[in-house]
């Protein structure tokens, strides 16, 4: 059985930040609005902490534009996309 090494924490923390600003999703409103709590927004950063693929995220937020959705590999999609939402209708 192979054990994986979780990613630091910071670096984690930082991609799922940039992640959300690339998908338009402001993860401090959310938190202040009651929609994500610390508990979800921290269970985000261990989520990315056990992707293997943190460097190809980083590079590829390096040249992202902004996106409707994350890519299909990142393991926080459901939840941003659900964010995206819930903003684009609480916004309205």
């Amino acid at each position: 059985m192979t054990v994986r090494r979780l990613g630091h924490p910071r670096r984690h923390y930082w991609l799922v930040k940039r992640m959300a600003g690339a998908a338009e999703v402001d993860l401090v409103r959310a938190r202040e609005e009651g929609v994500l709590s610390a508990q979800v927004w921290a269970g985000m950063v261990q989520r990315c902490r056990g992707c293997g693929d943190a460097a190809r995220c980083a590079a590829w937020l390096d040249t992202a534009p902004c996106v409707s959705t994350p890519p299909a590999r990142c393991r926080n999609r459901a939840r941003l996309t659900a964010l995206k939402i819930e903003q684009d209708v609480v916004g309205s």
